[in-house]
């Protein structure tokens, strides 16, 4: 069970930025500096101005952390 059953993601396709940050509750910059670091998922370049991140690589950061307070 995810800590954010009020949000259904998808099986799979991809999430936009603020997609994410709905149901990750951390800030832009955060959420970058984790990209960075590798504690956030990679994202993929859908277009030269769209970023997104694979649905797949979300639920799993949500598995992984879901006992977690520090997302």
């Amino acid at each position: 069970m995810t800590r954010f059953p009020h949000y259904t993601l998808p099986e799979t396709g991809f999430m936009r930025l603020p997609a994410v940050l709905a149901i990750i509750p951390v800030s832009k910059s955060t959420w970058w500096t984790g990209v960075k670091s590798g504690r956030f998922p990679k994202s993929v370049k859908l277009s030269e101005r769209i970023t997104a991140w694979r649905v797949e690589d979300i639920r799993t950061l949500i598995d992984q952390r879901s006992d977690s307070v520090d997302l």
